[in-house]
């Protein structure tokens, strides 16, 4: 299930589900030690005799945000229990601490005693071994501890509930409360403790464990009460407490609407350039770089999504921080002018690359090497298991920054240890007789060969290189330049097709050493302008993106741009004459990129906001971006948020108000526009 809802700052992030059920608890990295790993943290009520969880059947929901912020606004209402919630959930900006909030409404004609209960299903550093849960009686709180994690949570009930402890007249604390076994020795879990209304009170549990809170109210007929319920996360008791007690001096209301003002405030810097988008778009833009800042980490690692229910299908995720989707985050960011952030990830980088100039193929948060699935012998030889694109793509995006940052100081920490290991890199791994880059595994991560998108990001890390190393002078720049020269001359000529009229995918060495052509029509041959190796407005780019755009839209109801034709991920029709492929938002976002980037009348900036539009109106409610959709029902597919997906919008977006104004035009869009995508998308 797609996760509809994130919060964060950075070193907590928590996702909620279309249920409203906390689902990740990612502590203290982002993307790392999740304390919940996709498990139900839950809110259940108590009225009248009768009891549900709030996932199950029988309560209606809708889920977003407050505008501009990271603090959810949710309801929920079930017509059987006669109630009415109103939900907001957030992460202070600053402190490790998750606040809810909770008013609940009686939708009754008689006064009512309503019961709120919690379960926390936490797995200390993603195991249940050896966890401890207890009750505080000097805190009146619960713990949840193990080595340097400890969670307490706690929360209060009444009309003063959101205010600091000693103006909180009237408010109540944790009613009931219990610990125990969970998932073993034929223990459930302590959430079923719950269902009866009661809570037995055991004080302590160790091993396996899980814990529920109760609050207990009163509703008068059509009257609310709100709660605040909160979670303190320190790496220890003594940490934790001073967290827990600023919950309890500030006073959650407080808390929680200050890091709303810090997330408008934030997000705002270019407010007064969207005025030329239409409201939703210009609203989605924003939403786009929110739910972005939520996936990376506050020491660098840019995340490529947090969506642990992808564990059922290949016992991995998409937590780990993957190069090329960093640098293509960071660029978009860059854009945005928050380059603070995209210090910290190539500083990342920085850490991260090997000893022989190159990017592993994806890492850890916390800068250690992830899984990989890239073997590193092929037919008896040793093959190095990467994706050269990767490194190429960091240095390109560090050219980027430069350019949009001028921090010259930056850059020279960078150079000796990032820029010069991964330019001698590019430059020396490559065919002596092509010049071509060696065999790699593609940007898919599929199949190992030389291939288009890799050798125009080859040709723009080594460009990229080359001018940040005139700028101090470095002989070597010229021959990172020459070779760079090289990199784009035998593309054009081994990976374009003059009789196909387009480029190659790539092309496949045989065991004679001959090389064998790819004709897949691939999205990813928009790397040739992304890169800049030929203008977007090149007969030999126009000719590849038009047949892109023909080929690889996907015939349905849906629409949207497959990355390739025949791509079998997640696969959904075997009609691959209509739909080449699932739609994926980078490969459709790549289409309109180059409408912008060709664009020299207000029609074709029209093409780019109807397929922008298109994908805003795909977004999750909410406004999160997946990976890909199903091509018949426009479903979110694989994991959500994606933050490349977001991160493309964002640069865009941007793109095409630089293009506006570098046209001096003014676009007026209109809901017939929407239609206004080339007539062989129809």
């Amino acid at each position: 299930m797609p996760r509809p809802l994130s919060i964060g700052n950075g070193n907590l992030l928590i996702n909620f589900d279309a249920d409203l059920v906390m689902r990740d608890f990612f502590f203290p990295y982002v993307g790392m030690m999740n304390q919940i790993e996709g498990r139900r943290n839950m809110m259940g009520f108590w009225v009248d005799g009768h009891f549900s969880w709030l996932d199950e059947p029988g309560w209606s929901k809708t889920w977003g945000y407050l505008d501009d912020t990271l603090v959810t606004a949710c309801t929920a209402r079930s017509e059987r229990l006669g109630l009415a919630l109103t939900i907001s959930d957030a992460v202070h900006y600053r402190e490790d601490l998750y606040l809810k909030r909770v008013v609940i409404r009686n939708l009754r004609s008689e006064a009512r005693e309503v019961r709120v209960f919690f379960a926390n299903d936490f797995n200390i550093d993603e195991s249940d071994i050896g966890d401890t849960a207890l009750f505080d009686p000097d805190l009146q709180a619960i713990y949840h501890y193990k080595r340097k994690r400890c969670l307490i949570i706690d929360g209060r009930i009444g009309p003063s509930a959101g205010k600091p402890a000693r103006r909180a007249r009237g408010a109540r604390g944790i009613a009931q409360f219990s610990t125990g076994r969970k998932r073993f020795a034929g223990a459930e879990g302590t959430w079923r403790d719950a269902e009866d209304g009661k809570l037995e009170g055991h004080l302590i549990s160790q091993g396996s464990v899980d814990s529920a809170i109760g609050f207990q109210g009163e509703l008068g007929p059509g009257k609310e009460q709100q709660l605040y319920y909160w979670i303190a996360a320190g790496s220890g008791f003594d940490s934790a407490r001073a967290i827990h007690g600023l919950a309890l001096t500030a006073g959650p209301e407080r808390l929680m609407s200050e890091t709303a003002t810090f997330w408008r405030n934030w997000v705002s810097r270019h407010s007064e350039h969207l005025a030329g988008l239409p409201p939703e778009l210009a609203s989605f833009f924003k939403r786009s770089i929110l739910v972005a800042r939520t996936q990376i980490d506050n020491r660098g690692g840019i995340v490529a999504a947090n969506d642990t229910d992808i564990l059922r299908h290949n016992r991995d995720h998409y937590s780990y921080v993957w190069a090329r989707d960093g640098a293509m985050v960071a660029h978009a960011l860059d854009l945005a002018g928050y380059h603070g952030l995209t210090r910290r990830f190539f500083r990342f980088c920085e850490r991260a690359i090997s000893r022989q100039g190159f990017l592993w193929h994806k890492y850890h948060p916390n800068g250690s090497v992830g899984s990989s699935w890239h073997p590193w012998v092929r037919k008896g030889d040793f093959l190095l298991p990467v994706q050269e694109d990767e490194t190429a793509s960091v240095l390109w995006a560090l050219g980027r920054h430069y350019a949009a940052d001028r921090d010259l100081d930056f850059v020279d920490t960078l150079y000796p240890t990032l820029v010069e290991p991964a330019a001698n890199f590019l430059a020396n791994y490559r065919d002596p007789e092509t010049k071509l880059p060696r065999p790699s595994y593609d940007l898919w991560e599929e199949r190992q060969g030389i291939f288009t998108y890799t050798a125009a990001s080859t040709y723009a890390g080594l460009m990229a290189a080359s001018l940040l190393g005139e700028l101090f002078g470095d002989r070597t720049a010229a021959e990172w330049r020459a070779a760079a020269e090289e990199v784009k001359e035998a593309t054009l000529t081994h990976l374009y097709d003059k009789k196909l009229g387009r480029f190659l995918r790539g092309l496949y060495v045989r065991p004679d050493g001959e090389a064998s052509p790819d004709y897949t029509l691939d999205s990813s041959l928009f790397g040739v302008a992304l890169f800049g190796l030929l203008p977007a407005g090149d007969e030999r780019v126009l000719r590849t993106m038009k047949l892109v755009q023909d080929g690889l839209w996907v015939s349905t109801d849906v629409g949207g741009v497959a990355r390739y034709t025949g791509d079998y991920y997640f696969r959904k029709s075997d009609d691959v004459e209509r739909v080449p492929g699932n739609p994926w938002i980078i490969c459709t976002l790549w289409l309109a990129r180059w409408y912008i980037a060709k664009a020299s009348s207000v029609g074709e900036l029209k093409v780019a906001l109807a397929i922008l539009e298109w994908v805003r109106t795909h977004a999750i409610p909410g406004g999160h971006l997946p990976e890909q959709l199903h091509p018949y029902s426009g479903q979110a597919l694989s994991v959500a948020p994606l933050t490349w997906s977001h991160a493309e919008a964002v640069s865009t977006v941007l793109e095409y108000l630089a293009k506006v104004r570098e046209l001096g035009v003014t676009v007026e869009f209109s809901e017939e526009d929407r239609l206004a995508l080339p007539s062989s998308y129809r």
